[in-house]
């Protein structure tokens, strides 16, 4: 019996699972897929937004500004990587000027601090390898890695007592046969969970969580977005996100050319209504538009730096007939008692999740009276690297721990030691790509082609897995039939 029941452990259900951790609650997260960052939370650019985009007096707007002043605080606590490069939209028209001008104005009613209006010889200083004749410049603007994030608000909410159920996608929600009925019996592929409250962070699937109990207003259209990952090599010649101007009724803010924490270049996403929420294809046709969008603001652009392509899905609440966005939706129902629902949250989602997180625990401190957890531990330390170490310290790390002097992905140089560390993770992810995201191991120039069986093997014989039994991602994402040689 709990007395919250998160479903959904991306990065929202995972920030909402850390600040409830702060009190004395019985928590629990239900999470379908096999690990935190299978879907929207880890499916994205990775850009800390500054809040211009959103429309005034809006929910995006306002947890989007206060996500962006706070992550400093935030990134110190988690432990992760983070840096604020500043951002470029640029325009080449009259009318490209006009919207940079609209985009400054909504961004300073809403209190985005620092906004200038800037001329091509200043966009040469900032970022000398981007194009445009003009450019709405947003000093606060930072990127992270989505991964990272997602993965660290969900094991210092582990690390505080939260439980975690991955593999267990919720099938139906029902009021308890018991005399207080405002217990909930939910349902999974696995088990049956009693909990007092439900807080509804499903995401993509947030609709069909609703309509389980009973709330029929909200249909999420799913929407695509496709990228390209070029070269580290390419990470020099761009320091900061270069965005076009946006389309309003595209639902997204234009192919844009974002550097990745870890040196990469994301070119994307394109914006794409589909009919799946589960449909992670890439596309030929939008791959070459891609390369003709981004190659516009940012001409180094070379066939022999792309290494990987991906997509995401954007949970929209706005069709593709309307266009554009709506807001984010959070509720405390008043029709379904001890319920919490959110849907509709996409961009800035990743920089909103912890005043996204605050609002929550409010709305729940009306119905509850919350005691704080006198225990909590804010702090959460990440896996020790090895690469960015200068070699004195490298020294000191492989005398304490001799795994850190065998290089698993030479690509990258994430060491065995690190590895092991990301295979015995807090929230018992076993899956390849579990140690993808937590080490960067298979995101270099070959992809994996080195590395990815050795870590399987490694995979096996610390969890004592047969070789069928080891999964590549998501569920029958198996990685062999039976037995081979490493």
């Amino acid at each position: 019996m709990y007395d919250v029941a998160i479903i959904g452990g991306g990065v929202i259900g995972s920030s909402i699972a850390r600040e409830l951790s702060k009190y004395k609650l019985k928590i629990c997260v239900l999470e379908k897929e096999l690990d935190v960052c299978c879907e929207t939370s880890g499916r994205n650019s990775g850009v800390l937004h500054a809040g211009f985009n959103n429309k005034p007096k809006s929910l995006m707007a306002k947890f989007c500004i206060e996500g962006n002043e706070n992550f400093d605080e935030i990134a110190k606590e988690l432990d992760i990587p983070f840096k604020r490069t500043g951002k470029l939209v640029v325009g080449f028209t009259k009318e490209d000027k006009e919207k940079l001008i609209e985009m400054k104005e909504q961004g300073e009613i809403n209190g985005v601090k620092g906004l200038e209006i800037i001329d091509k010889d200043r966009i040469k200083q900032l970022s000398p390898y981007v194009e445009g004749n003009f450019a709405l410049y947003s000093p606060n603007t930072g990127i992270l890695n989505p991964f990272i994030y997602t993965i660290a608000m969900a094991e210092n909410a582990v690390e505080n007592g939260v439980k975690y159920f991955l593999d267990n996608e919720v099938v139906d929600i029902k009021k308890s046969s018991d005399k207080d009925n405002n217990i909930f019996e939910i349902r999974t592929n696995k088990n049956i969970y009693k909990s007092k409250w439900i807080i509804n962070c499903a995401g993509l699937n947030s609709d069909k969580i609703g309509k389980m109990v009973g709330i029929d207003e909200y249909t999420i259209h799913p929407c695509r977005g496709e990228y390209f990952i070029l070269d580290q090599k390419v990470g020099k010649y761009l320091n900061m996100p270069a965005y076009p101007v946006p389309n309003p009724k595209m639902g997204g803010l234009g192919i844009h050319l974002t550097p990745s924490i870890d040196g990469n270049v994301f070119i994307g996403p394109s914006s794409e209504y589909i009919d799946s929420k589960d449909d992670y294809s890439t596309t030929k046709e939008v791959m070459d538009l891609l390369i003709k969008d981004g190659g516009r603001i940012f001409p180094h652009i070379r066939k022999e730096h792309f290494i990987r392509n991906f997509s995401g899905i954007r949970p929209k609440l706005v069709a593709k007939e309307q266009g554009g966005y709506d807001d984010f939706k959070i509720e405390l129902r008043e029709d379904i008692s001890n319920f919490i629902n959110l849907t509709g949250i996409e961009s800035p989602g990743l920089t909103s999740a912890v005043p996204i997180a605050k609002y929550v625990v409010s709305l729940l401190s009306e119905k509850e009276n919350l005691v704080e957890n006198p225990h909590f531990n804010k702090y959460r330390k990440s896996i020790e690297t090895f690469k960015d170490k200068p070699i004195d310290v490298q020294e000191k790390l492989i005398a304490k721990d001799e795994n850190y002097g065998e290089i698993i992905c030479r690509c990258e140089t994430i060491t065995k030691a690190e590895i092991l560390q990301a295979i015995n993770n807090p929230l018992g992810v076993e899956t390849v790509t579990g140690i993808k995201y937590r080490t960067r191991a298979m995101m270099g120039r070959c992809q994996g082609g080195y590395c990815q069986t050795r870590i399987t093997k490694l995979i096996k014989e610390v969890k004592h897995k047969k070789e069928e039994e080891i999964l590549y991602c998501r569920k029958n994402s198996n990685m062999f039939v039976g037995k081979v040689r490493v």
